[in-house]
């Protein structure tokens, strides 16, 4: 199913932001692409909280955040309540974190997976639906700290 996939990245994943928006183009979806437009030296962290705050708006269903190793960007997103990023390296975490987490973000590290690795983790992280039951419960105690502490 197509949609509306946000994108941003710091200089050292230009190159591979700019390929999967391409790709996911091509795939059918709407593109939001939050930057940078270059190169040239950023801070992730600008580019995460602009992430983070496109999808709390609705501006676009899922988020894909990259940076070289995908930590300091997935870091930055995860400030953001409205955000669950998950930091994937392989297809079975895509997936999982979407299955069992309701992730909306995943962040990837474009120093240390290819291409073909990173649309593998989109894909699955796209195709993945949200599990529910006993998950939701898990899934609200993160987005609200008081609730876990009060039924902890």
């Amino acid at each position: 199913m197509a949609e509306t996939i946000a994108i941003a990245s710091d200089h050292a994943a230009f190159d591979m932001k700019a390929a999967l928006a391409e790709w996911l183009r091509a795939e059918g979806h709407e593109v939001l692409d939050l930057g940078p437009d270059s190169t040239a030296s950023v801070d992730y962290p600008d580019y995460g909280y602009r992430l983070a705050e496109a999808i709390a708006a609705g501006e676009a269903a899922r988020g894909i955040a990259l940076c070289g190793s995908g930590i300091g960007i997935s870091i930055a997103v995860n400030r953001h309540p409205a955000a669950r990023c998950a930091l994937v390296n392989e297809v079975l975490s895509a997936r999982l974190c979407r299955e069992h987490n309701d992730a909306n973000i995943i962040a990837l590290g474009a120093r240390l997976i290819g291409l073909e690795q990173a649309k593998a983790c989109v894909s699955a992280f796209l195709s993945t639906g949200f599990a529910g039951d006993r998950h939701q419960r898990r899934v609200d105690k993160l987005s609200h700290p008081r609730f876990h502490k009060e039924h902890a």
